[in-house]
């Protein structure tokens, strides 16, 4: 068996002997129970869970043969506290090791499955939006032509007003067709960035174009993080419309203002878009507004979905393609008074 071949899982892998204590545990494991796998070399399984009696008597039953596969739940310990995860423990034949345990925290399948699902709805809206934007453009230019000519053939001044409300709604409806169809045009441009450098310019934009209402911008970075590679242009568009989302938010409540934090971090052992990555760059875009409105909490990246009366519902959605065309995802968690974005980003190229 080769077990370098388990350090490439997302999942956390332990082998087992017959006594039940652990021989080998990969990288995902390492990272999962905090301890290196020197460490937890001949620590016995069932101290690990607060269920101890109940693995124990499933890890005696594999190692006698009398199940190939079965799946518990189990409340692992991590110091005082406990987190909850699937186990899988499955019989080996054949091997030196007569158990293999896979561990694998329920909120990290819940939220890997709900990225998934968030990438599949993306690329259908992308799709249709694709269609409806190409459907809409040809005959938007016949109506703006149209009322050029029809403006031409007019002496009447306020006659004249009408084909101008006519060309200038022509005018803004090919702006949003073409924002649509953008993301699909230009191939990636990959550089190695600094993320903190584009924070900062997109945290000074942001500040300048809502400088008359008092918003707070702060920051909470990792200076550790190193560079990675990424196109620059689309990525600050990506925090430009995140942080500018919640600005928005925030300047149109009463009182206007409020307090946005950026914050910079590396997890590890990560998966993203059905791939596990040692390295992954967070970006939160963290504010203490009243949150996303539930009724749209399912939708909010979809296009043209927004909670404000004057948005567009294209700037979310823009930001997760732009995310999801370098391998990562934009999550979201939201409640009143604390609403948080994270920019999940492979630090190597996809």
């Amino acid at each position: 068996m080769n077990l370098d071949a388990f350090d490439l899982l997302a999942t956390s892998i332990l082998l087992v002997d017959a006594q039940g204590d652990i021989q080998y545990a990969n990288g995902a494991a390492e990272n999962l129970l905090g301890r290196s796998r020197k460490v937890l070399q001949g620590v016995a399984c069932t101290s690990l869970v607060m269920e101890s009696a109940e693995l124990d008597a499933s890890l005696k039953e594999a190692c006698a043969g009398q199940f190939i596969d079965r799946r518990q739940l189990f409340n692992l310990r991590k110091g005082h506290e406990t987190t909850p995860v699937f186990a899988s423990i499955v019989a080996l034949y054949e091997q030196p090791w007569p158990v293999m345990l896979e561990l694998r925290e329920i909120e990290q399948q819940l939220l890997a499955e709900r990225n998934q699902q968030m990438y599949e709805q993306a690329g259908s809206s992308r799709e249709l939006l694709r269609n409806l934007a190409h459907e809409v453009k040809n005959p938007l230019g016949g109506v703006r032509g149209a009322a050029q000519l029809l403006e031409a053939e007019l002496d009447d001044r306020q006659l004249k007003e009408y084909t101008q409300v006519i060309i200038s709604e022509a005018d803004r409806l090919q702006s949003l067709v073409d924002r649509l169809l953008a993301p699909q045009r230009a191939p990636l441009h990959f550089a190695m960035l600094n993320i903190h450098e584009l924070c900062e310019k997109a945290a000074m934009l942001v500040r300048a174009e809502f400088s008359q209402y008092g918003l707070d911008i702060r920051r909470d970075y990792d200076a550790s993080i190193p560079d990675f590679p990424g196109d620059g242009a689309r990525l600050m568009q990506v925090l430009l419309n995140v942080i500018r989302n919640a600005a928005q938010v925030l300047c149109e409540q009463e009182p206007p203002g409020g307090l946005i934090t950026l914050r910079t971090r590396v997890a590890r052992q990560q998966v993203l878009m059905d791939r596990r990555h040692r390295l992954v760059l967070v970006v939160s875009v963290i504010d203490n507004g009243p949150g996303v409105p539930p009724e749209i909490q399912e939708r909010v990246f979809h296009p043209l979905v927004t909670g404000r009366a004057s948005g567009t519902g294209l700037g979310l959605n823009l930001a997760q393609d732009f995310v999801q065309q370098h391998g990562g995802v934009v999550e979201f968690e939201s409640e009143p008074g604390h609403t948080e974005f994270r920019i999940l980003l492979p630090m190597e190229r996809p």
